[in-house]
């Protein structure tokens, strides 16, 4: 019994540590140093914060004080009743500190009417929304204060798997929270978590209320935005998902300088390569997006682009997909050139196309019904079918619980026959009910929203 605790007394001793003060730093075993992210941390912690946001919603009433002449009877006000909600929705990152910009997931401040920053220092501040990206899931907001402290900026693409990565966010008011592990995959897309993803893939925990917060380096430099998780059991499961650097700053110029991201056309619709394709085509690339459909007149057209033909580069980037394609373009602005290495059957040939104003302008749902909200809408001729295209929707909404989907196509509102986006505007009533003929490929249905 003696000798064990002779052992005990001895052991911090051996750890490098004093009697007096356990904690003492640095910590030795066996003579060396133990590593420690501690000295990162303390450099990087203050530029990640909270974001809270509080939202005016409207109470409903009982139907009986809906009646305008019961209202009028008892001298009640006409006005909506509206009752404040707050929430401390996830994280944010100081990326530039001499102008107060801070950059956070789309999904943190979506509909706020205020915006609240909490620093790590305990200070509370106002936030005015700059821009949002809802395709990109990406916000800019600025608060006005001193002494705040931004991450260094990494180039995202030259991470590598098995990168060593730690994510920090400032999750619910309960102050910082780190969790570390490595980088598990990039360039993941075609989850259908945004309708632009190439995501760095970790297995550093991201936890609801981390959105928004940074992924860094080991030298603290910030290589991407926490976004999302997989949770199939409702826990975290290892898989997480962040946007990366490049990807969120070249987002961040236009979203200061617009107020939006102003995104072009290259006016191609692309596949994927599968094996199939490739022993169709005779191909020796197995890797490429495969172009199914040229639109009429279109930058892709003009630069002699033709059905068939499978990109492999754009601007220098490996184009494995027709995933990666979407996401290259839909980071360019109008006007802007892209230079495209491509197959026209074997033959290996090279353009260069400058990317156009879209045809169809896109519109959020919710502008013209609110039982629209979480949708992003365009004028089509999909497959020859004239409508509204749905182009995007938020899973959380209510249309995608009802069962609408991206690439479902509005071909009636309210009993008319509409063919474009105005035409929908004309027929919808805001605050009535909305019925809608839905097109999904072979297959028509009708949903009501009221």
């Amino acid at each position: 019994m003696k000798s064990r605790l002779l052992l005990l007394a001895m052991l911090p001793l051996y750890l490098g540590l004093s009697s007096a003060g356990h904690s003492a730093l640095p910590l030795y075993a066996e003579g060396q140093a133990l590593p420690s992210l501690a000295p990162m941390l303390e450099r990087s912690m203050p530029a990640v914060v909270n974001i809270s946001t509080s939202t005016n919603i409207e109470i409903s009433d009982n139907p009986l004080l809906q009646d305008p002449f019961f209202r009028h009877f008892y001298n009640l006000p006409n006005q909506p009743r509206r009752q404040q909600q707050k929430n401390s929705l996830g994280s944010g990152v100081i990326i530039d500190s001499s102008q107060g910009l801070v950059l956070t997931n789309n999904h943190v401040i979506d509909k706020a009417d205020k915006i609240t920053v909490t620093l790590n220092d305990g200070r509370q501040l106002n936030a005015e929304l700059v821009g949002t990206d809802p395709e990109a899931d990406v916000a800019i907001i600025r608060i006005s204060a001193d002494h705040l402290t931004q991450l260094a900026i990494a180039d995202s693409s030259q991470l590598k798997v098995g990168d060593f990565v730690v994510a920090i966010g400032n999750p619910f008011g309960l102050g910082q929270t780190v969790t570390s592990g490595i980088i598990s995959a990039l360039g993941r897309s075609g989850l259908g978590i945004e309708g632009y993803e190439d995501f760095i893939q970790t297995d550093a925990s991201i936890n609801p209320g981390n959105s928004g917060g940074a992924l860094v380096n080991l030298r603290g430099e910030f290589v991407g935005m926490n976004t999302a998780i997989l949770a199939p059991t409702g826990g975290n499961v290892g898989i997480g998902f962040a946007i990366p650097a490049n990807m969120v700053m070249s987002i961040k110029e236009s979203l200061v300088k617009h107020g939006e991201v102003r995104r072009g056309l290259l006016g191609v619709t692309t596949q994927d390569l599968t094996p199939e394709l490739v022993n169709a085509f005779s191909l020796k690339n197995k890797h490429g997006a495969v172009i199914s459909r040229i639109e009429s007149n279109s930058p892709a057209e003009k630069a002699g682009l033709e059905p068939g033909d499978i990109i492999v580069t754009a601007n220098g980037h490996s184009v494995k997909d027709s995933h990666d394609i979407r996401n290259i373009i839909g980071l360019m602005q109008i006007g802007d050139n892209v230079d495209i290495e491509y197959f026209h059957g074997n033959d290996k040939k090279r353009t260069t196309a400058t990317i156009g104003k879209p045809e169809h302008p896109q519109l959020a749902g919710e502008k013209l019904h609110r039982k629209l909200r979480g949708t992003i809408l365009s004028s089509t001729d999909r497959n020859q079918i004239e409508g509204v295209l749905i182009e995007k929707i938020d899973t959380a909404s209510e249309v995608w619980r009802i069962g609408l989907r991206p690439g479902d196509v509005i071909v009636s509102a309210n009993r008319y026959r509409i063919r474009n986006l105005d035409e929908l505007k004309q027929v919808v009533n805001p605050g009535g009910a909305l019925l809608i003929n839905i097109q999904r490929g072979q297959e028509g249905f009708f949903v009501v929203l009221q």
